[in-house]
């Protein structure tokens, strides 16, 4: 299995190079839980996200054998929203990925960006084995969530979260955030999914679909990302008929919008208006 990994369309991936890969160690028993709710850390995020509103009772989940920095980020703020995508509260990445809370129906804002080059390739990443949820999965260009505070609670025209994507870009792949301006993107429409990772960590999201064609510089986190290569639609197909075999793992939401909505959208890259749809919440 680990030879087809990185055969066929993943033979040019590249990876993060050794010295950094050795600084990763996933799943490590000695590193510390994420920072109390009455520390130095907790007080900032809680006073740029406007406090502690929408705070669910969080069960006794040990991270300590967790990586470190992925633990920090539990601590950042997310935004909740009722299933209309309605801005309800805010609560921990922590509470928003348990599986307990999931199942008693709570639900977070987030996006996927699909980045595209000159050429017509999209940019695809594996995910970090440091990764809390789906570590180790191929997906899309960047997935992550907009923070509650009032730059990505910004609603009009999904600024708020075209802002989200582009701290992130840069976070997780190195892009430097003149490259990849919200003004940029397109804002093609939101799906609403749910997926379980392991028995304690899951997602639960209305996913903003960005699009966004531009070659540009990466220099990707080697804890965010694992590794990382632009493929053609038919290398694409190639990679999820191995995922379908159980060769290679992809993340939910990246195996739902190829199945469904990708292909389409990609044969038309230079004329996306057509398909923008910010009515409706497609239920996946």
């Amino acid at each position: 299995m680990a030879r087809a990994l990185w055969a066929g369309p993943w033979a040019g991936l590249r990876a993060v190079s050794h010295k950094a890969a050795t600084s990763i160690k996933p799943r490590v028993s000695s590193l510390r839980s994420a920072p109390g709710r009455h520390s130095p850390v907790w007080r900032g995020l809680a006073s740029e996200a406007g406090g502690l509103r929408g705070w669910t009772t969080m069960p006794g989940v040990n991270t300590d054998n967790l990586d470190d920095k992925q633990v920090q980020l539990l601590a950042e703020m997310c935004i909740l929203v009722d299933e209309g995508d309605r801005e309800t509260g805010a609560d921990s990445k922590k509470n928003c990925h348990l599986n307990s809370n999931i199942n008693n129906g709570l639900l977070h804002r987030a996006f996927s960006v699909f980045l595209f080059n000159s050429e017509e390739k999209l940019l695809l990443q594996q995910r970090s084995d440091a990764k809390i949820t789906f570590p180790g999965c191929f997906t899309n260009t960047c997935c992550s969530h907009p923070l509650h505070c009032p730059r990505e609670l910004e609603e009009n025209s999904a600024l708020g979260v075209k802002r989200a994507a582009q701290r992130r870009l840069q976070a997780e792949l190195g892009i430097p955030m003149d490259q990849v301006t919200p003004e940029e993107m397109t804002y093609l429409t939101r799906i609403h999914y749910k997926a379980q990772s392991d028995g304690v960590w899951g997602e639960h999201e209305i996913d903003y679909i960005l699009f966004l064609q531009k070659d540009v510089e990466l220099q990707p986190d080697p804890n965010e990302v694992k590794s990382h290569r632009y493929v053609s639609k038919e290398e694409l197909r190639e990679v999820l008929a191995e995922a379908l075999r159980g060769e290679v793992q992809i993340t939910p939401w990246f195996s739902l919008i190829a199945d469904t909505f990708l292909f389409d959208w990609w044969d038309n890259l230079q004329d996306l208006k057509k398909f923008m749809d910010h009515t409706h919440i497609h239920r996946m």
